[in-house]
């Protein structure tokens, strides 16, 4: 069941909300950038996502391919969301990080986690070893 979120950096200067239904499934990725500071993202349309305040507080990263947009606030360095810019079947989406979701240790600790080898990219398989993710 979809249920509106509000979220935020640390530090408060990036504020959204997020239409997320976290008994769909959430990841967490094992490429160098997910690993590194473990995000862990639901998976939500640009439809789903309104950012409220912090736009100008937002520093983008890219690498490798370039094609996805990894933000971060330029002051507390929290990572609170991803953009999808070149996916399969082409939509766009935003990755939002559950831990920066104002949701419950309940209704996180329920959410289903699907691992994804982004490593090698192979996007439909889980690496070899998750326990560490």
């Amino acid at each position: 069941m979809l249920k509106s979120y509000a979220g935020s950096c640390h530090c408060g200067a990036v504020r959204f909300e997020a239409d997320i239904d976290l008994a769909q499934p959430t990841y967490r990725c094992n490429c160098s950038i997910c690993r590194r500071n473990r995000f862990w993202p639901a998976i939500v349309t640009p439809d789903r996502f309104r950012l409220l305040a912090g736009g100008d507080q937002l520093v983008e990263y890219r690498f490798n391919a370039m094609r996805h947009s990894h933000h971060f606030c330029r002051t507390c360095g929290v990572r609170p969301f991803g953009i999808g810019n070149d996916v399969p079947g082409g939509e766009r989406i935003y990755g939002i990080n559950l831990g920066c979701l104002d949701a419950t240790p309940e209704e996180l600790a329920a959410a289903p986690v699907t691992c994804i080898d982004g490593a090698h990219d192979r996007w439909q398989s889980a690496p070899a070893l998750t326990s560490y993710l």
